[in-house]
């Protein structure tokens, strides 16, 4: 199916696009586009590990303020702005090289998916977890990471109904965002988060807020309206209700399952584990996600249930009625591992068999010879 996607923030027309089409103009012609998209990933990877290093349990920024060197955050800025940089140009490039093709489109997304939720565990560090002054408790984390994710759906479940992909504002919104705090933590220091801000609002306070108020007043409303538009235009891609609703069954028992962990858990995982639990959430969810956009790119129908969600309930049952006791840390490790591979294997599977189909290779430009 063709790719075709809208972008109507004025944000991205006028500020940031400028800016994309002067940085294309260097990219050599004969890099892939794929190597750019990767790139930009890897650079939001190393930049987490990076962060994860200095402050594992989300604690630095609160108890210890100077524990983070100052060159993590301007490194974090800059790795940022350089992974919204190829995210934004990669499909200019691919059109430059006219090498687009749905291998580029599905590595794109499937990577996006992922990258939505290191972008925010990152930022975390930023505010620091509560210690009674200042900092976001991780109940609050675990709220706003599931936010996130859910725009990140919705966006996705849209274009499975309308075959169009509605760029939500709040994408370049957010980079902005993350780049300047960033770079204001690097110059001011952590500090600058933990001083009232508005009326007794902290600066946290106040992105959270917005950040839930764009989801919930913005971009679902305008998910619904554009699947309803299509719906009067009779341009719908699924017949019947079922079939339009079934990407969302996996992800939202997916949603459920975790609470219902986070919630009951008898050694408190949330708060032992931060970090882990929510990479987790944020693993679990690109995997899903991704079957819902290969599903939606060749338009066939997704499974009811992701099979995550088999091991993932055996798990929660087994934490929250206390059968595994004292392990329920060390089998959150694994579970995390597990997925984590999973997700990596799978990934370079389809890969594998796209760059096979489509007869590219995924990181060079050149064809491949016919068997």
């Amino acid at each position: 199916s063709q790719y075709s996607a809208v972008d109507t923030n004025p944000l991205s027309v006028y500020v940031m696009q400028p800016i994309w089409n002067k940085i294309i103009k260097i990219v050599p012609l004969w890099i892939a586009p794929n190597l750019l998209t990767f790139s930009g990933f890897v650079m939001i990877l190393v930049n987490y590990f990076l962060i994860s290093f200095y402050d594992w349990d989300y604690t630095a920024s609160g108890t210890s303020p100077g524990l983070v060197p100052t060159w993590v955050w301007l490194f974090s800025a800059f790795t940022t702005f350089c992974a919204y940089a190829l995210d934004s140009i990669d499909g200019k490039h691919a059109r430059r090289t006219q090498s687009s093709s749905p291998l580029g489109e599905l590595f794109d997304h499937g990577l996006d998916s992922w990258a939505t939720s290191i972008f925010v565990l990152s930022f975390f560090s930023v505010c620091s977890r509560d210690n009674g002054k200042t900092g976001v408790s991780v109940y609050t984390m675990y709220i706003y990471l599931s936010i996130v994710l859910f725009n990140f759906m919705c966006s996705h479940w849209e274009k499975y109904n309308t075959g169009v992909l509605f760029l939500p504002w709040g994408y370049d919104l957010s980079q902005v965002v993350l780049i300047t705090a960033y770079l204001l933590t690097g110059v001011v220091g952590v500090e600058v988060w933990q001083k009232p801000f508005l009326f007794g609002y902290y600066i946290t306070d106040v992105l959270v807020i917005l950040l839930i108020g764009f989801s919930l007043l913005l971009s679902f409303p305008q998910t619904l309206y554009n699947i309803h538009r299509a719906h009067l235009k009779k341009t719908l891609k699924n017949g019947s209700l079922y079939e339009g609703l079934l990407p969302l069954v996996s992800p939202l028992l997916l949603f459920v399952l975790l609470t219902v962990w986070v919630v009951l858990s008898p050694g408190n995982i949330l708060a032992k584990q931060p970090r882990l639990f929510l990479w987790m959430v944020g693993v679990t969810f690109s995997n899903v996600i991704c079957k819902v956009i290969i599903c939606q790119m060749s338009s066939t129908r997704p499974e009811l249930l992701h099979w995550f969600l088999f091991p993932l309930a055996l798990v929660v049952y087994a934490a929250i009625s206390g059968l595994l006791g004292w392990a329920e840390e060390a089998v959150l490790a694994m579970f995390t591992a597990l997925v984590t591979a999973a997700h990596v294997h799978y990934g370079v599977c389809v890969g594998r068999q796209l760059s096979e189909h489509f007869n590219i290779y995924i990181f060079s430009l050149k064809k491949r010879i016919q068997e």
